[in-house]
């Protein structure tokens, strides 16, 4: 089973939600700490809204969100400092509880996790793919 992970970084709402059903996916969870956006069409409320119109459900896990200092240390280019960070993050118990809910839904049906940043190598959500690939042998697939 695949597992995709997509970033809305350059592109439009419709760009992202296009590529998304052309992968399948039929759901998509936001794995942002803050589901606000300055760019148009990626605030929680309107992206949900949104993929509803088109028959993808949407879910916002914030608890898989990166710390602040781990965004920081994205933006400077230093990923091992950010997965450093987001690897100790996962240990708290809010987060072991949001990643067995990612568990679930991901389970449940072909499901997309969702961040900024279009490389999903420098993204904290190829962290989350990767635990979920190792301990449950998804393919990750970055669209």
């Amino acid at each position: 089973m695949k597992l995709f992970t997509i970033g809305y970084e350059g592109a439009t709402q419709g760009v992202v939600i296009e590529r998304l059903k052309v992968a399948g996916v039929k759901r998509l969870v936001d794995v942002r700490a803050v589901a606000a956006s300055r760019r148009a069409g990626f605030s929680k409320t309107i992206l949900g809204e949104s993929l509803k119109a088109e028959g993808i459900d949407y879910r916002h896990l914030r608890a898989l969100g990166t710390p602040k200092a781990g965004r920081d240390a994205a933006r400077k280019g230093r990923i091992d400092e950010m997965r450093a960070i987001f690897d100790d993050h996962l240990a708290e118990p809010a987060a072991q509880l949001a990643l067995a809910e990612l568990r679930e839904l991901v389970s449940e049906r072909p499901t997309a996790l969702l961040c900024f940043e279009a490389d999903h190598a420098g993204c904290h959500r190829a962290v989350l793919a990767e635990r979920l690939a190792a301990s449950d042998g998804y393919e990750v697939v970055a669209l």
